[in-house]
């Protein structure tokens, strides 16, 4: 019978330490969703000032839509943002 117990306590650890690895993954794309997210915030009011400054009026806003982009795509996200409203000036 304590074979039994000394086993399950050993499944219960082993299950116990990849619950553990998975979630430090999560945790780290997380995180990096986050700060993609907010540079990319930033870069968006950058370049709106900088075109602003050129005298071009093209904007994107700042919604949860171009964060979730910017967020999950990255430098990629951000040049289709303003490829779409590029394109929408032509």
């Amino acid at each position: 019978m304590e074979k039994y117990y000394g086993a399950a306590v050993i499944a219960v650890l082993c299950v116990l330490i990849l619950f553990i690895g998975a979630m430090k993954q999560k945790a780290e794309a997380l995180t990096t969703f986050v700060l993609r997210g907010f540079v990319g915030a930033v870069g968006i009011c950058a370049v709106n000032e900088i075109l602003k400054n050129q005298g071009i009026d093209v904007a994107a806003g700042i919604n949860p839509v171009t964060v979730l982009t910017v967020g999950t795509l990255g430098i990629s996200g951000f040049a289709l943002i303003y490829g779409i409203l590029f394109y929408r000036l032509l």
